[in-house]
């Protein structure tokens, strides 16, 4: 999840579940029973990540020996967040996804083991296989600071079409042939849409803590135009470059980030790039960099990619920012929750209520 450029990265830090200590005090036995064929484990230079609010993540050299020899591997352990951003669980959800994922060439992180025993660490977790390489920065914007900043134009521009290549190779999968059927449901009697909409009205319900009148004006309107997808597809639901980590010389390494995938029209994740790249530029009062191209370039590469027209475009814009509305009105409160100040009327002037005001003709708020 982003946030405006009015947040820095280092401005603030959500409370984290467990120290580096104790998660390697209490992980190592359990490590063990997992991979009875290793001997001496040990886990080094754990850290939490540089980023993210809707999951508790931390990094670690696992080192161990086998077969006479000796090995490591860099891990990732992700849990839910202390302070949760949606009423439900999405924790199996994410490791379920990548889980059918693997061998596609839908590249994600390997995953080796999920666990849902709370005995453990407090909490469900699961764990990866760290993926070496950089992503584009959220904190600041990557339009202000960081790897796309520093890039040459050419080097912008191959970024950013990895990132439209790799949403339309998501968008070719067979998602049914994967067992991804678990994501939502495409028979609904009203469509895939309706369901989302269902979905996002009771978190909207769950989150909100009074009058949301431009989220409110936006999820009438969305189901008032809802349509019929041409195409039924796994999205990948946060679908941005800063999802996806790249090599040294800027190919696709891995896609991050599963836990808001879901089935439904394949302009979904097409929008919800071009909305949040909206707002890590203009949006945010940051000037588009040199080098990443414009929406209507971005349309027609992926129409050229996918195959399929793109003609529901406006509708899945207002979705993306609807979407995203909902998990700020709660990422907000635990900020304040955590003694973290933010703007007294943030939750209903934000960058994806602006947006909404400006794409549906509202009163700004």
């Amino acid at each position: 999840m982003i946030l405006s450029k009015k947040f820095r990265k280092d401005a603030f830090v959500l409370p984290q579940r467990a120290d580096a200590a104790e998660i390697g005090i209490k992980l190592i036995p359990w490590l063990q029973g997992k991979m009875p064929q290793a001997r001496n484990l040990s886990l080094s230079n754990i850290r939490g990540a540089e980023r993210g609010f809707s999951n508790d993540t931390c990094l670690f050299d696992l080192s161990w020996e086998e077969a006479g020899r000796r090995r490591s591997a860099g891990m990732v352990l992700r849990r839910p967040p202390k302070l949760p951003l949606f009423p439900e669980s999405n924790l199996q959800t994410q490791f379920r996804v990548m889980q059918c994922l693997q061998g596609t060439n839908v590249p994600v992180p390997k995953v080796y083991w999920f666990e849902n025993d709370e005995g453990v660490l407090g909490d469900p977790f699961y764990i990866m296989g760290e993926i070496e390489g950089v992503s584009p920065s959220d904190f600041p914007t990557y339009h202000a600071s960081g790897v796309y900043f520093e890039a040459t134009p050419e080097q912008r521009a191959a970024m950013w079409w990895g990132c439209v290549a790799a949403i339309a190779k998501v968008h070719a999968l067979d998602w049914n042939a994967l067992g991804l059927s678990f994501l939502g449901d495409p028979a609904h009697p009203d469509g895939p849409i309706d369901w989302l909409l269902e979905l996002y009205g009771h978190r909207l319900n769950w989150a909100k803590q009074g009058p949301q009148l431009i989220l409110e004006t936006a999820l009438r309107w969305l189901r008032k135009n809802v349509y019929t997808p041409e195409h039924v597809v796994l999205c990948w639901g946060d679908s941005r470059m800063s999802n996806i980590i790249y090599t040294a010389d800027l190919a696709v390494a891995a896609l991050l980030d599963w836990e808001i995938a879901y089935l439904g029209d394949h302009e979904a994740d097409l929008a919800w790039m071009l909305f949040l790249d909206w707002a890590s530029s203009e949006g945010g009062g940051v000037a588009r960099l040199p080098g990443t191209p414009s929406r209507e370039e971005t349309v027609r590469r992926y129409e050229e990619l996918s195959g399929w027209k793109v003609t529901n475009l406006f509708y899945n814009e207002v979705l993306a920012a609807f979407e995203l509305a909902v998990p700020m009105l709660t990422l907000f409160k635990n900020l304040r929750a955590a003694g973290i100040p933010v703007g007294d009327d943030i939750e209903r002037n934000n960058f994806c209520t602006q947006r909404l005001s400006e794409l549906l003709g509202l009163s700004a708020p």
